[in-house]
């Protein structure tokens, strides 16, 4: 594939831009500053400070251990590599549980050098949407598959397959824009939901398992480079074909999101 050029100070109107022209964007999870620097060089639009690096990073079997400290910690190392792509945080669970709380936090990974902050959740987190969009800090909505949510809904499965709970997804989301939220990640849900999502909003939406039309994709780090201990079906790893290493890897990811070949059918949900 043909290689990408360098993320340049992209923003969230980079972002908007590219839904309205019908062009895709590429995003992957970041924790440190060597890596930042590999992917923002690739071509990588966003750069998401995951709480997942609870499971690749400290190797427990959810996010839910990881705390404020951690995601500050990672974010600083991150902001330090970028070199122009956008700076996304997620707020670990339990940390946006009320109004002071939700501030304070947003705060510290604003300060660390995030863009944009993201929190998991459907007409729940409308309020705290509103609360963040007030007061100037950009908001990526976690809809679907909420990891934080893992105990209540019993495991790592696909949502949005019976007919209500699609509706439903579809509703929560456009409450979700109305509040404020800048982006909308939906992950592990039907190709089709994510797609009538993705055509009833104006804003950009980033999937992950969630089939090929969204306006971005996005991916854990090191499933594309095929170092994690699980394989979901979603899953790609890029650095098996790659004719030069980790940044052929990314450069082809990056292509592949572009030019729609990933996700191909056998990476989605129907």
């Amino acid at each position: 594939m043909s290689a990408q050029s360098k993320a340049t100070n992209i923003t969230l109107t980079t972002l908007n831009k590219m839904k309205s022209q019908g062009e895709k964007f590429a995003c992957l999870t970041a924790y440190d500053a060597c890596f930042a620097n590999i992917l923002s060089s690739a071509g990588v639009e966003v750069l998401l400070v995951g709480d997942s690096l609870g499971m690749v990073l400290q190797g427990h079997d959810s996010t839910l251990p990881v705390t404020m400290d951690d995601m500050v910690y990672h974010m600083q190392c991150v902001k330090r590599g970028n070199s122009g792509s956008l700076l996304m945080a997620d707020l670990p669970f339990m940390s946006y549980a009320s109004e002071v709380q939700t501030l304070e936090n947003a705060a510290s990974l604003m300060r660390a050098g995030a863009n944009v902050v993201k929190l998991e959740g459907g007409a729940w987190i409308a309020n705290t949407t509103r609360l963040l969009a007030e007061r100037g800090i950009p908001v990526c909505a976690h809809m679907g598959l909420t990891p934080q949510s893992v105990n209540r809904i019993g495991g790592f499965h696909v949502q949005g397959r019976d007919t209500n709970q699609a509706q439903l997804i579809i509703e929560e989301a456009q409450m979700l824009q109305e509040a404020g939220a800048n982006v909308l990640l939906l992950e592990c849900v039907p190709s089709k939901l994510a797609e009538a999502v993705t055509d009833a909003l104006e804003i950009p939406v980033i999937g992950i398992g969630a089939g090929p039309h969204t306006t971005g994709q996005i991916m854990v780090l090191h499933d594309v480079l095929g170092v994690s201990p699980i394989t979901p079906k979603f899953v790609k790893n890029f650095l098996q074909d790659s004719k030069d290493g980790i940044p052929g890897a990314i450069r082809d990811y990056v292509a592949a999101v572009k030019d729609q070949s990933f996700p191909a059918p056998e990476h989605t949900f129907n």
